[in-house]
């Protein structure tokens, strides 16, 4: 798999944010955000952390500490139950590398050592082949298609996909 790290998402990492901001990237999310909009975004990672409610990481690959992406998870309620989600995307230069799977993997990482047990969805559209494999070669479990709210009134129809943590975890213990 490629060398990836992860670095945690800091206050220098606005124009990371800025480069994510294309068609390409966004339209999984909706569409591209004004600047006021991936302000508040940077923001919203930031306060992630500071709060304790998950954490956003800066994806760094040899010869590019400026990051080629973003990797990252978050507390959420799932009708009732509480999850984590996780969500990532690579600049349009950088994939076909193998480095979102990478990313994900070194996440899942970070998200056990922080003693995290609880299951981590990601919910990529179902036309995104490419979200889809990250997940599958990531190790989680597809669940079926589900209508995923990504921000109020806007639906999209996703795959809903689950690392079971604990599970893992326990199975790493066995061997």
């Amino acid at each position: 798999m490629t060398d990836v790290e992860l670095r945690p998402w800091s206050a220098d990492d606005l124009d990371l944010l800025r480069r994510a901001n294309t068609p390409e990237l966004m339209d999984q999310l909706g569409g591209i955000e004004t600047d006021a909009q991936v302000v508040a975004r940077h923001e919203r990672y930031l306060r992630l952390q500071r709060e304790g409610t998950g954490f956003q990481f800066r994806i760094v690959i040899a010869g590019h500490p400026e990051g080629v992406g973003i990797v990252g998870y978050w507390h959420r309620d799932e009708g009732g139950q509480a999850t984590l989600e996780a969500g990532w995307s690579v600049e349009a230069a950088y994939r076909g590398r193998g480095i979102a799977p990478a990313a994900v993997v070194a996440m899942l990482e970070q998200v056990r050592a922080a003693g995290e047990t609880l299951p981590v969805h990601a919910y990529p559209r179902v036309d995104n082949p490419a979200s889809n494999a990250v997940c599958r070669k990531a190790g989680f479990t597809l669940l079926g298609e589900v209508d995923f709210e990504v921000a109020p009134g806007r639906v999209l129809h996703t795959n809903d996909w689950v690392a079971r943590l604990a599970r893992a975890a326990a199975s790493a213990r066995l061997t």
